[in-house]
């Protein structure tokens, strides 16, 4: 279905001049008629009964706003941009998200119907209007619990900004491309990150190339998210919806394993620590023997440098102060 744009429909003000100047002569003539000849008055009620049905062909659109037109169900264009039209009154405006209302802040006015636990922000219109937005409108998904790729439990959750491209693919390729949206964003958010660990993890391949990659959830927030944008647009592109931008607003372990995860993460870091500091006082250790040798201070022997070198090691590796022995006599 491709989009049929009406742009020559832009003299709704001069139908509506020469409607009011038809019922004015149409007054006039039933006044006439019923004094000097009622056949004139009777054709005069008649067309009076019937030149309203010209009100109904004319359309209103605000910017940004959109008006799917079809004439005993066939698809015959669509009004796009402001201005007052005038179209054939038997032409009905379509639109089957019209009472599909979401919403995720309190300025947007609460007339919602639930959609798969999903929130959006929407221009406020009527419940009974056909006219379809073509503003940006951000859709941010519920969280959902989803299995990362070692298997663990994460918690996530994402906004994503669209707008309707075209107007008759979203009206007619989808049932409601307001509910297809959402349910595609689930879909794209499931597949993406069940390719991911939550942190960075060994053999994990997440790019598809065979070669293990240092991606993650939590590291690689960015290309996670543009490979989710990615993954919808393929989605949506038969609904005639253009994704914009899509980011990560929630990310977290499921609670049922955040604390044992924590501990990792605590246990990890201390081993880090520890690493680092073991590192530094082996280094330092070395520096002082070579030194000591270097400017020939004292002759150790293999058994008194076995022993600086464990001191040495307990007062830098230690947790606290080192409390000093001084030895007056001999080590022998």
């Amino acid at each position: 279905m491709n989009e049929i744009i009406l742009n020559k429909k832009k003299n709704g003000m001069l139908v509506l001049v020469g409607t009011i100047l038809l019922y004015v002569v149409l007054i006039l003539g039933i006044f006439f008629g019923v004094s000097n000849n009622p056949f004139v008055a009777i054709i005069c009620i008649i067309l009076c009964s019937v030149a309203w049905i010209l009100f109904v062909g004319l359309k209103v659109l605000k910017p940004q706003e959109a008006l799917v037109l079809t004439l005993f169900g066939k698809y015959v264009g669509t009004l796009k941009g402001e201005g007052f039209y005038f179209v054939n009154p038997f032409c009905q405006g379509v639109n089957p998200a019209a009472k599909t209302k979401l919403s995720q802040s309190g300025d947007v006015k609460v007339n919602t119907i639930p959609l798969l636990g999903a929130t959006s922000t929407t221009p406020e219109m009527d419940l009974g209007s056909k006219k379809i937005s073509l503003k940006v409108m951000t859709l941010n998904n519920a969280r959902q619990k989803i299995n990362d790729v070692l298997g663990n439990p994460v918690e996530i959750g994402i906004a994503v900004t669209w707008r309707v491209l075209d107007t008759a693919k979203a009206v007619f390729n989808v049932d409601n491309y307001k509910e297809y949206l959402s349910l595609m964003c689930d879909s794209a958010l499931r597949d993406i990150v069940r390719l991911y660990p939550y942190d960075v993890a060994q053999n994990v391949d997440t790019t598809g190339d065979g070669h293990p990659d240092e991606g993650s959830l939590r590291g690689s927030s960015t290309v996670v998210a543009q490979r989710i944008k990615e993954e919808i647009q393929k989605a949506v592109e038969n609904a005639g919806i253009e994704i914009i931008d899509a980011k990560i607003t929630y990310l977290a372990y499921a609670p049922e394993i955040a604390a044992v995860m924590l501990q990792r993460q605590q246990a990890s870091a201390i081993i880090d620590a520890r690493k680092m500091i073991v590192d530094g006082a082996v280094g330092m250790v070395e520096m002082a023997l070579d030194r000591l040798n270097e400017h020939d201070i004292v002759q150790l022997d293999e058994e008194r440098k076995a022993a600086m070198v464990s001191n040495l090691l307990v007062v830098l590796c230690g947790n606290h102060d080192a409390q000093p022995v001084v030895n007056s006599g001999s080590l022998y």
